[in-house]
């Protein structure tokens, strides 16, 4: 999911920063393309760390088996 988040805001980032104009008062539309386009990467690198974590993590199993002895 937050690798699609990351491309979403890299191509969007970049629309705003190289392909349109847009007057958007009190906000440069560049620097606000730059801003959505460094989000984007964070979210990607976020995406594969978090990743590398949930692979190195260990989940053993544990058999919890119990013998009923009828002693009558």
């Amino acid at each position: 999911m937050w690798i699609g988040l990351g491309i979403f805001l890299v191509v969007v980032g970049a629309i705003l920063t190289f392909a349109v104009q847009v007057n958007i008062p009190g906000v440069s539309d560049n620097t606000l393309g730059w801003i959505l386009m460094i989000a984007g990467v964070a979210a990607i690198i976020l995406s594969f760390i978090l990743q590398a974590q949930r692979q190195r993590t260990r989940h053993e199993v544990v058999r919890d088996e119990r013998i009923d002895h009828d002693l009558h």
